[in-house]
C-alpha cells in the first residue's frame, strides 16, 4: 500500500527537547510505516555564528535538560558537556553536517543525527566543532575529506 499521508519533522540534531522526544518520534515512523511518509526538515536552532555562547544561555540551557530529564524519564545528558566543551550558540554547523551526510550516501542521515545527538548530549563532544563532526562522518564510514569539503 502507498502512503497518502506525509509526517513532516522539523527538528535540529542539536535540539535538546529532539533529543528527549526521540524515542517517541521513533515509535510513532514504526507506527506510521506503510500509512505515512515521514520528512525530516533541519530547523536550524541558531544562525551560523562562530560566537561563544553567552554564560546565561549555557545556564538557561542546563536547566533545560534538567526539566526534559524530570518530564521525560530515561533521557540522559552528560552535564560535563558544559565544563569541557567551549560551547557556541550556532546549530547550524550540526545541521550541515546531516545534509553533508545525506549527499554523500542517502541513507546516511539518520546515522549522522543520532552520531551527533549521542556525541553531544551523551558524551560530552562539541557537534559545533567541525572536528567533531568530521570524526563522527568518519565513523559512519563515510569519506573524512569529503565530508569536510562538503560542511563548509
Amino acid at each position: 500500500m502507498t502512503a497518502t499521508r506525509t509526517l513532516i519533522y522539523v527538528h535540529d540534531p542539536m535540539c535538546s527537547w529532539c533529543w528527549g522526544f526521540r524515542p517517541t518520534f521513533e515509535r510513532l515512523c514504526d507506527a506510521l510505516s506503510g500509512e505515512a511518509t515521514v520528512v525530516r526538515l533541519l530547523g536550524g536552532l541558531a544562525a551560523d555564528s562562530d560566537q561563544p555562547m553567552p554564560a546565561e544561555l549555557q545556564a538557561t540551557l542546563q536547566d533545560t535538560w534538567r526539566r526534559i530529564q524530570q518530564r521525560i524519564p530515561g533521557t540522559g545528558f552528560n552535564f560535563d558537556f558544559w565544563r569541557d566543551a567551549k560551547p557556541r550558540r550556532s546549530t547550524w554547523p550540526a545541521c550541515r553536517a546531516v545534509i553533508a551526510a545525506r549527499r554523500l550516501d542517502g541513507d546516511a542521515e539518520e546515522p549522522m543525527i543520532d552520531a551527533i545527538q549521542r556525541a553531544y548530549y551523551l558524551q560530552a563532544r562539541n557537534p559545533s566543532d567541525d572536528g567533531t563532526l568530521i570524526a563522527l562522518a568518519s565513523q559512519l564510514g563515510l569519506d573524512g575529506d569529503r565530508f569536510a569539503h562538503l560542511l563548509n
